[in-house]
């Protein structure tokens, strides 16, 4: 596309959602040349994110334009919405017409709840990663994944990383690397713990039951979901 056509560039925001999914690609997606950059919700209320971080939307989901960019943020959030139909009709109808989806975290449920993912390959977070087949997505364990028009990014600051890979799609890998440099985005971590492969054992076990309880209500959700979408388990 290019940097003659505008692009409509739109996030879904709710309750609950983790706040770097949304923000980490807004810092990358919203410095795009010819773009407008805009989150919606089912309502103008503020929400908080998981932290209590308190966002406010831009307009609701029945006054969003045709989106060119959907941008789906996950969190512990995501729960209420994998059986709310009007934002997964949104998330679904928006997806339909847009060039591409980006998918940040557990914002890969709600975009399989949405039928997005069925022969899909994907990626979210490490503590659902092992849901996605339920949703007929083919599981790929990487920090992004891209199939055709959906990019997936696997766990909250991944999003970054899946944002300026969709930067480089939309508008050129020049135009992605300025946005890099701009942000001085070049990772260092202090701790060589962030995926379940190099974290320490007793912290991996440690966040795993951090997570359990979130992550047993996700299973059960996603093979209530499976069943509506009629995909075998």
């Amino acid at each position: 596309m290019a940097d003659a056509d505008h692009l409509e560039i739109g996030a879904l925001l709710f309750e609950g959602l983790d706040q770097i999914d949304l923000s980490g690609p807004f810092e990358v997606l919203s410095r795009l040349s010819n773009s407008t950059y805009r989150i919606f919700a089912k309502s103008l209320e503020p929400v908080r994110d998981v932290r209590g971080l308190r966002l406010t939307p831009d307009a609701t989901l029945a006054d969003a334009p045709r989106l060119d960019v959907l941008h789906v943020p996950g969190g512990f959030g995501q729960q209420a919405l994998m059986d709310d139909e009007e934002t997964l009709r949104w998330v679904a109808r928006q997806a339909a017409g847009a060039r591409y989806v980006l998918s940040v975290c557990t914002g890969a449920l709600i975009c399989g709840a949405a039928g997005l993912l069925k022969g899909r390959r994907a990626t979210t977070h490490w503590s659902a990663h092992h849901l996605l087949p339920l949703f007929g997505a083919i599981p790929v364990d990487e920090r992004v994944v891209i199939d055709g028009s959906l990019v997936c990014a696997a766990g909250v600051t991944a999003g970054i990383d899946g944002a300026l890979r969709l930067a480089g799609l939309l508008r050129g890998e020049d135009a992605a690397r300025t946005i890099q440099l701009y942000m001085q985005y070049a990772p260092e971590p202090p701790f060589d713990s962030g995926t379940p492969q190099r974290a320490p054992a007793a912290i991996l076990e440690a966040a795993r039951h951090s997570f359990a309880a979130i992550t047993r209500e996700r299973e059960a959700t996603a093979r209530r979901v499976a069943k509506r979408l009629g995909i075998a388990m």
